[in-house]
């Protein structure tokens, strides 16, 4: 059996954490203007290399802004933020979502699967309605929270492959884990039943080809844990 090396975080990784940290707790606010190079170098007893290709991290992820001749800012990360921004931000949080945020995660995923049953549901031949299928009886099957969270996101995320829009799969999989850890809370909080019964009933809809019950059912079901009548809330 092998196993993998382990390694230290890089200089680099250390300094970006640091600086994402100051960001995020507010001890630098959007807009400051960070100290130059060398300042930061010699105050952070880091090499100027180090400081270069952390700042370009930072404007990578979002978190700063560099303006060529003037100085490296910070930025509205909420306006010009990525999937990696989010990521950060739930590292420093513990992975913890904020009520707020899993509400607007819950309406993210509304508008993209709506989207997906849509697409998708014209296109569905018995072929992939067996491949569905089987991811619901995987579901079925699944034992315990983080066993049914994956399963259950593995059969939505089959959705949106279905509905042959390049994009939108690969968008609804960068919010994997925090999907999942939702629907772990879900299950941990309510049991699979409910949702299992929902699934199946979007998958007979989905077999008879029926597209606007198909949502409907979908639609009714998130919009409840949205509007917390089945809370994942804290």
């Amino acid at each position: 059996m092998e196993f993998s090396k382990l390694s230290s975080p890089s200089l680099k990784d250390l300094f970006v954490r640091e600086i994402e940290n100051m960001i995020l707790s507010g001890k630098l606010s959007v807009g400051d203007k960070l100290p130059p190079e060398r300042e930061l170098s010699e105050r952070m007893s880091v090499s100027r290399t180090v400081v270069n290709s952390g700042l370009a991290e930072l404007a990578r992820i979002g978190f700063i802004e560099i303006q060529p001749r003037i100085g490296a800012f910070v930025a509205d990360f909420h306006r010009k933020g990525t999937i990696e921004t989010l990521n950060a931000i739930l590292k420093y949080k513990g992975g913890i979502l904020t009520n707020s945020e899993m509400k607007s995660l819950l309406e993210i995923r509304m508008v993209m699967e709506n989207l997906a049953i849509d697409l998708a549901t014209p296109l569905l031949t018995e072929e992939r309605m067996d491949q569905l299928k089987i991811l619901l009886n995987n579901f079925t099957a699944a034992r315990g929270a983080s066993e049914s969270a994956e399963c259950i996101f593995r059969f939505h995320h089959e959705l949106c492959i279905l509905s042959e829009n390049s994009l939108l799969p690969v968008v609804f999989y960068s919010f994997r884990e925090l999907s999942a850890g939702m629907w772990e809370r879900y299950f941990s909080l309510h049991g699979k039943e409910d949702l299992l019964e929902n699934t199946r009933e979007l998958y007979t809809h989905l077999r008879n080809r029926d597209r606007e019950a198909a949502l409907e059912t979908f639609q009714l079901s998130l919009k409840k844990t949205i509007e917390g009548v089945v809370s994942i809330y804290h």
